[in-house]
């Protein structure tokens, strides 16, 4: 289920839950909505509207460290591939091939990450690894160094594409970190028993109606950002393929 389909479902329940309320208003007797009750009732309302904006405030934030952690991720992973194909350049002539390889491995994840018309964020996510980037390995670990610069070179190499294989594993997993089902299902409720309370405590007219459906547009908009925020890499709110660009542009050089 797409961000924008669950945002428009948690509209739908909350500002039917809001109708409902102001329905039921109008069906209770005047003898159970007097002021001791009315204020037993703002408790509760108050208290559930605290709870609830203490969990969207908590889920606004996580979603927002894994987009910020993703995106910086991305930003890693281009300087790492940079800095291994400077490596293999300073290595010697020998590794021009390797370095013709590494060009096809971030074409490929670039198109990989932010292909056209995908639906999801965890069928792009970073591979734990690549028959391509095993290739990349196995021909830097089968260089003979010939000086103890080539060695070392040889050596920050396969510690750089090292870093990197644990890099993308790190990202796959943290892409894959959705909000469960059951909170979300948890917080749905909570809403339309909020927005529920909100229009049994109110009287039906224009203005109530007007402000109950602003405050369902606004509910709504905060659970897609929650959501859309978590898929890095499609949607509206997408991670930069800058950087990996420019990695790409002066890979071979």
């Amino acid at each position: 289920m797409t961000p924008l389909v669950s945002g428009a479902i948690v509209f739908i329940c909350v500002f039917a839950g809001s109708l409902g309320g102001l329905a039921l208003r109008v069906r209770v007797p005047d003898r159970y909505l007097d002021a001791d009750s009315r204020d037993a009732m703002k408790l509760v309302v108050g208290l559930v509207s605290t709870v609830t904006a203490m969990v969207l405030s908590l889920m606004i934030a996580a979603s927002n460290a894994v987009f910020v952690t993703q995106d910086s991720d991305v930003q890693q992973l281009s300087a790492h591939f940079v800095d291994l194909d400077r490596r293999l350049a300073f290595y010697g002539a020998e590794t021009k091939e390797i370095r013709a390889m590494l060009r096809e491995v971030i074409t490929a994840e670039i198109q990989r990450l932010w292909r056209p018309g995908s639906a999801t964020s965890a069928d792009l996510a970073p591979a734990p690894a690549t028959l391509q980037g095993d290739d990349v390995y196995a021909r830097i670990l089968a260089l003979k160094p010939q000086s103890d610069a080539q060695r070392f070179g040889q050596g920050r190499a396969l510690q750089t594409i090292a870093e990197m294989g644990h890099l993308r594993l790190l990202m796959q997993e943290q892409a894959g970190d959705m909000i469960p089902s059951p909170v979300f299902a948890v917080l749905l409720a909570w809403l339309v028993a909020l927005f529920a309370g909100f229009g049994l405590l109110a009287r039906r007219n224009a203005m109530v109606v007007t402000s109950l459906l602003v405050g369902a547009l606004i509910v709504a908009g905060a659970i897609f950002l929650i959501l859309e925020t978590r898929h890095c890499y499609t949607g509206l709110i997408q991670i930069s393929s800058a950087p990996m660009k420019r990695a790409l542009a002066q890979i071979g050089r």
